[in-house]
């Protein structure tokens, strides 16, 4: 099958949408079938190249408004490769790129299917103008994958759509983390900098959403955790500054940037995962699912998204709720107390991570939505993917 993907962006360039695409991108071309992907550049320059099998367009970028790429002449790149796809695969939300497809007149009969990441929660004034073009991009939409149930049922685009939604699961590199031995290695090198202090990981852009200063204000309440913070952003102030008030600033460990390797071995290490976010704009929170395939519990806000998918209360983690620092103090103090509790919960968590959450999941329940969006009768898994 030949599918063509559509995004704002490729890796290099760094995004969890990025990421995922290039991830499947090359997973679907390692299972026989052929990838083009249709993204802007970084600058204003065309290009094209391949890499491990993936054919990828770069179109020139002529400007950005409100962190969307504008690229000259995308609808019609659009329609030109919809003629010679087998099917396309758009990554929402993109508005400039959807919006230049629906103007295409082929996109009235050209199969598409939407991967749903979020909703489009901040820009809500531009979301007013843009709504007519993102409810006709998914009316035509031949069926829109959801990452879970939550997003689907309490999305205010997919909910009424919901007899054309597919729950597929993301897939990780859920083995390589689990059975690592150099960064199982690596990180007794990490505990031993703490001695016996148990260790609570976040990572994450220190952006708004993310419960920066929830995660602040928790930590002066958890007074035996040496707190690991991995990541950059506008809230890094905010952290730091709240944490000194308090007088813990030497427990506070901040980490601009970790390699996969790296990243790895500071899952092992820490004994908990915290992810305290506080907007919808959190629609689910890979990292969860990185840190259970290394056994580690997560306690998470119990936003209604896919963070609690990704995250069950008393089965792979806690919940806590949303922006209540001191019930998410309670909760990483419970897990540190008690080890029974927390190898439990981190067991559990291990093997859902191993048994959903794989790559090879992830494609062979793709590419079902693929087969259903063309028409075409689909092999049956060997193994239902977890809803």
């Amino acid at each position: 099958m030949r599918v063509t993907m559509v995004n704002k962006y490729y890796p290099p360039h760094i995004g969890g949408i990025e990421f995922h695409v290039r991830d499947l991108a090359e997973a679907l071309v390692r299972a026989g079938h052929q990838v083009r992907v249709i993204v802007c550049n970084n600058e204003h320059l065309y290009t094209e190249e391949v890499i491990n099998g993936v054919e990828i367009v770069r179109l020139p970028r002529r400007t950005e408004l409100a962190s969307t790429p504008i690229a000259h002449n995308f609808g019609r790149v659009l329609a030109y490769e919809a003629r010679n796809a087998d099917v396309l695969h758009f990554h929402f939300p993109y508005p400039w790129g959807e919006a230049q497809w629906v103007l295409q007149p082929d996109s009235k009969v050209s199969p598409y299917v939407v991967t749903y990441h979020s909703d489009i929660v901040r820009q809500k004034l531009a979301l007013r103008f843009y709504q007519p073009f993102l409810n006709r991009f998914l009316d035509r939409a031949r069926l829109i994958i959801a990452s879970s149930p939550q997003l689907i049922e309490g999305s205010p685009n997919l909910a009424p759509r919901a007899n054309k939604c597919r729950q597929v699961n993301f897939g990780l590199p859920v083995n390589a983390i689990a059975h690592d031995p150099i960064a199982i290695s690596r990180a007794k090198e990490l505990r031993e900098r703490f001695g016996d202090a148990p260790i609570v990981l976040f990572v994450g852009r220190l952006v708004y959403y993310k419960g920066i200063e929830v995660l602040a204000h928790a930590l002066p309440r958890v007074p035996d955790a040496q707190f690991v913070v991995i990541g950059t952003g506008p809230q890094r102030e905010v952290l730091t500054g709240i944490v000194a008030a308090a007088g813990a600033r030497d427990r506070l460990h901040l980490i601009d940037y970790a390699d996969d390797a790296e990243l790895i071995a500071w899952y092992h290490a820490a004994d908990v995962l915290t992810l305290p976010s506080t907007s919808p704009s959190e629609a689910f929170g890979l990292v969860q699912i990185e840190a259970h395939a290394a056994s580690t519990p997560v306690v998470s806000s119990d936003l209604p998204t896919g963070v609690t998918y990704a995250n069950l209360d008393g089965v792979t983690g806690l919940t806590a709720p949303v922006g209540d620092a001191s019930a998410l103090a309670t909760a990483i103090n419970r897990l540190l107390a008690d080890d029974s509790l927390r190898e439990k919960l981190g067991s559990q968590a291990q093997a859902r991570a191993l048994a959903d959450f794989s790559v090879e999941a992830m494609v062979a329940s793709t590419v079902r939505v693929y087969e259903e969006a063309l028409g075409r009768p689909a092999q049956p898994l060997t193994r239902a993917v977890s809803s």
